[in-house]
């Protein structure tokens, strides 16, 4: 809500707690944003009784449209971006990254509202695209983590290798994974790979380690040896808390929060 009150257009009324009753907490509003954990949402939904001309949206990622069936108009958003806290959030919400949008055409707009890439991601691909983001995101950062472990046995921190992580990925989203793959296994040395392998044998949970080595070595060589054409994309999770916002075009009608989850506090 911060990043939606910071572009302007749009008239947002706070959030209300866990503890607030939310039957009412659609009235006069355009828009109700449900930010609660994934768990909650189809609960809290239900709790609020629906208005004819209130989109109710979710932000979930996961969870398909309905789990918001008591309300005509639903949709969700989910922005690609991680978003640790209510400040940092704000500004990674207005960034220009991508949300996934379904359903009532409010989610675009405010997707578009925030300076975002709308992408069009309906029920039926909605687990893939979790797949892929939890991927992006969670997978990433947990092999970052390999990298740590791997290079303290070294005797050196996660920042030396930085600049190398950076250049890796800046390159497979400029050229393409395949096209920016080098290394061991994508040349199929496996001297090479079995050394590296002996080294992991020796720290601490090595048969973890080694698993997921042993696991991206086969995902290295896949994508070497995978000539064809990767498939085209369509072109089309916030703090706890539930909020409402007014903008329809030339409104200036309010909005109200609601939080329905675990936390109690920040929406982002």
């Amino acid at each position: 809500m911060a990043a939606l009150h910071a572009v302007g257009g749009f008239e947002c009324r706070g959030a209300l707690g866990r503890r607030d009753p939310l039957a009412h907490a659609a009235d006069g509003v355009d828009l109700l944003v449900l930010a609660t954990p994934d768990d909650q949402v189809a609960r809290v939904a239900a709790q609020v009784s629906p208005v004819e001309g209130t989109a109710v949206l979710h932000l979930s990622g996961s969870l398909g449209l309905d789990v918001l069936a008591p309300h005509r108009r639903r949709g969700s958003l989910h922005p690609l971006v991680p978003l640790p806290n209510a400040g940092v959030g704000a500004d990674r919400l207005r960034s220009g990254i991508s949300f996934a949008v379904a359903g009532d055409p409010m989610a675009e707009r405010v997707a578009r509202a925030l300076g975002g890439r709308p992408l069009a991601v309906d029920d039926e691909r909605r687990t893939s695209y979790h797949a892929a983001a939890s991927i992006a995101a969670n997978h990433l950062v947990a092999l970052i983590g390999q990298v740590e472990r791997v290079a303290a046995s070294a005797g050196l921190p996660l920042d030396a290798f930085a600049g190398l992580m950076r250049a890796a990925t800046d390159d497979a989203l400029s050229l393409g994974p395949r096209a920016a793959l080098t290394g061991p296994a994508a040349r199929g040395d496996w001297d090479t790979v079995e050394r590296h392998r002996q080294a992991l044998s020796t720290m601490a949970g090595h048969r973890t380690e080694l698993a997921a080595y042993d696991a991206m070595v086969g995902l290295a060589r896949r994508l070497s040896l995978d000539t064809a054409d990767a498939p085209a994309a369509d072109e089309g999770s916030a703090p706890v808390a539930v909020g409402a916002v007014a903008g329809e075009p030339g409104s200036t009608s309010g909005s109200v929060a609601v939080d329905g989850g675990a936390a109690e506090e920040q929406v982002a």
